[in-house]
C-alpha cells in the first residue's frame, strides 16, 4: 500500500495577493462556471449564496454530468482519436453508487429516500436516483435558471487588469463575454487512460476503455481480460461474466503474484498484471500463466483534460498531476480568479465540492483571504517533495483516500464552516470495510443502523433546507 501525504500540515501565514486584483468584500464577482455537473452546481450554490453573480456553462442538454446516462458510445473505443465523436458519461447502464446515500449527499441537502413514483429506494442507489437528487438540489436552490444549455466552452484566456475572456459555442455560433472569474468543473472521467502494454500493436483481438462499456451483450460467450481493480473494474466483471465465456482480471492488486479463481464464480480469475501479449491472441501474465483471449477491457482511469485553458502554461497536466495548485483548488499566481473545483479522487465528492465552492466564493468576495503567491506556491513545493520522498508517483497528486476527511475539515477551518460530521466519516469507514469483507452483497447488506438513526437526527435538526425530507 502507497503511504499518503497529506498537504495540510504547511500552514502559512495569510497576506493578500500582490499581483493580480484583491478581492473587494464590497465588490460582488460576475463568476464563469464550467460544467453543470455536481461540482458545478456546488460552485453555482456556494457562488450565489456569496451574492455573486453565476453563468454555468454545459456543453450537453441536461445537468448532472458524470451522472447522466448517456446509451451511446465513441467511435474510437480507446479514445485516441481527437476527432472522435466525444461522449461526456462513463456510465454503465448497472451502475449503483459504491457508497450509502446519507454519506454521498450534500451537506445543506441531504440525500434521503423519495417517495415520489419511479424513485429509487435502495441505500445505495442506481446511477438514475442520482442524478433525480442532483436535479432536486437544483430545483431547490433555483440553480437551473443559471445554466446554459447546449454551450461548449471553446478558450479562457486572461485579460489585461485581471479580467478573463470565455469563448463559447452554441448551436453552431461563437461568442465571448467578460468575467471577473472563472471555476473550472469540468470533470475528469472522459479522456481515457490506457495501459501501456508490450506486443499489443500485434494483438488481433479487440480492446475498449471502460468509459465505452455500457451492457454486457456485446461480450456474449466471449473470453476477456480486464485491467484493473478500482470500483468501475469489480462492477463490470461481474456484469461482464453473466454473458461472458471467462472474464480474468489483471491487476496490481494482486499481491500474491498466483493467478487464481475468484472465489463463489465460476467463470472470473484473478491475476498479477500482464506481462505481453502475442499476434496469436494469448494474454501472458506476470506470473508466467497464459489465456487465449477476444476482448481486452481497459479499467485503467482518466486524464485530466482542459483544451480550453488559454493561459500559456501556468496551469499544466503532468503524469495526471495539474499543477501547481494550492490545496487542490487554486493556482497560485491566479488566485482566486481562477481555481478548480473536483479535482480530488478516492473521495466522497458531493460534500468535498461543497467545502471547496465555499472556500472559493468567500476568496472572491474578500471574505477569505488567500496567502500570497509566493506563500502558496512554497507549500505546492513541499506537497510535492514530501510526495517523492515517500515514493508516490506524481499520477497519485490527487489522491486524498487517507485523508479527504481531514482535508474537508481544513477547508471547514478556512470558512468557518462546521466540520465533517461523525456519523459520515464512521459510515464511510464501515461502508469501505464492507466492500472488501463482502463485495458480492454490501450494497444490500449492512450493519451501521445506529449511524443511520444518527445521520436522520442530524439532517432534520440541522439542515435548513431540509424541508424536502417531508415533502418526500
Amino acid at each position: 500500500m502507497i503511504a499518503r501525504i497529506s498537504p495540510l500540515a504547511i500552514n502559512t501565514h495569510l497576506t493578500t495577493h500582490p499581483t493580480m486584483p484583491i478581492p473587494n468584500p464590497t465588490r460582488l464577482r460576475h463568476v464563469a462556471v464550467i460544467g453543470a455537473g455536481a461540482g458545478g452546481l456546488a460552485a453555482a450554490r456556494e457562488l450565489r449564496r456569496e451574492g455573486h453573480s453565476v453563468v454555468v456553462f454545459e456543453r450537453e442538454t441536461n445537468l448532472g454530468g458524470t451522472w447522466v446516462y448517456d446509451p451511446r458510445t465513441e467511435s474510437d473505443p480507446l479514445g485516441f482519436d481527437p476527432t472522435r465523436n466525444t461522449i461526456h458519461g462513463s456510465l454503465y447502464a448497472s451502475l449503483r453508487t459504491n457508497l450509502p446515500r446519507e454519506v454521498m449527499g450534500f451537506r445543506d441537502y441531504p440525500f434521503v429516500y423519495s417517495t415520489r413514483p419511479g424513485r429509487d429506494p435502495r441505500r445505495y442507489p442506481g446511477h438514475r436516483e442520482v442524478r433525480e437528487y442532483l436535479n432536486d438540489y437544483a430545483s431547490e436552490f433555483g440553480l437551473g435558471e443559471l445554466v446554459r444549455f447546449e454551450t461548449e466552452v471553446l478558450e479562457v484566456g486572461i485579460l489585461e487588469g485581471g479580467k478573463w475572456k470565455v469563448k463559447y459555442g452554441n448551436k453552431g455560433k461563437v461568442d465571448d463575454e467578460v468575467y471577473d472569474a472563472v471555476i473550472v468543473c469540468n470533470g475528469h472521467y472522459t479522456e481515457p487512460r490506457i495501459a501501456d502494454i508490450p506486443g499489443i500493436d500485434a494483438w488481433p483481438g479487440k480492446q475498449i476503455h471502460s468509459h465505452n462499456y455500457r451492457v454486457p451483450d456485446p461480450y456474449e460467450n466471449q473470453v476477456v481480460i480486464m485491467i484493473g481493480s478500482a470500483a468501475s473494474a469489480v462492477d463490470i466483471s461481474r456484469d461482464v461474466s453473466r454473458v461472458a465465456k471467462e472474464v480474468h482480471i489483471a491487476s496490481r492488486s494482486n499481491k500474491d503474484g498466483n493467478s487464481s479463481k475468484l472465489p463463489g464464480h465460476d467463470n472470473i480469475w484473478l491475476h498479477p498484471m500482464i506481462e505481453s501479449v502475442r499476434e496469436e491472441g494469448t494474454v501472458i501474465f506476470q506470473d508466467g500463466s497464459e489465456v487465449h483471449a477476444n476482448i481486452i477491457l481497459h479499467c485503467t482511469g482518466y486524464k485530466y483534460h482542459f483544451p480550453f485553458l488559454k493561459i500559456n502554461n501556468i496551469v499544466t497536466v503532468d503524469d495526471n498531476r495539474v499543477g501547481p495548485l494550492y490545496k487542490h483548488i487554486f493556482p497560485p499566481t491566479l488566485a482566486p480568479w481562477l481555481s478548480f473545483v473536483g479535482l480530488p479522487w478516492k473521495v466522497v465528492p458531493f460534500p468535498l465540492f461543497e467545502f471547496q465552492s465555499k472556500w472559493i466564493a468567500g476568496a472572491l468576495s474578500g471574505k477569505f483571504t488567500l496567502p500570497s503567491p509566493e506563500e502558496m506556491m512554497k507549500d505546492v513545493e513541499n506537497f510535492y517533495s514530501s510526495m517523492e520522498a515517500s515514493g508516490i508517483p506524481k499520477r497519485y497528486t490527487h489522491n486524498l483516500a487517507s485523508y479527504q476527511y481531514e482535508y474537508n475539515d481544513w477547508l471547514a477551518a478556512e470558512c468557518k464552516a462546521a466540520p465533517s460530521e461523525e456519523w459520515r466519516k464512521e459510515m464511510y469507514v464501515l461502508a469501505s470495510e464492507s466492500k472488501i469483507i463482502r463485495p458480492e452483497t454490501y450494497r444490500d447488506e449492512w450493519d451501521d443502523e445506529h449511524l443511520i438513526v444518527q445521520a436522520h437526527e442530524d439532517f432534520q435538526n440541522n439542515s435548513k433546507e431540509a424541508k424536502h425530507l417531508i415533502k418526500g
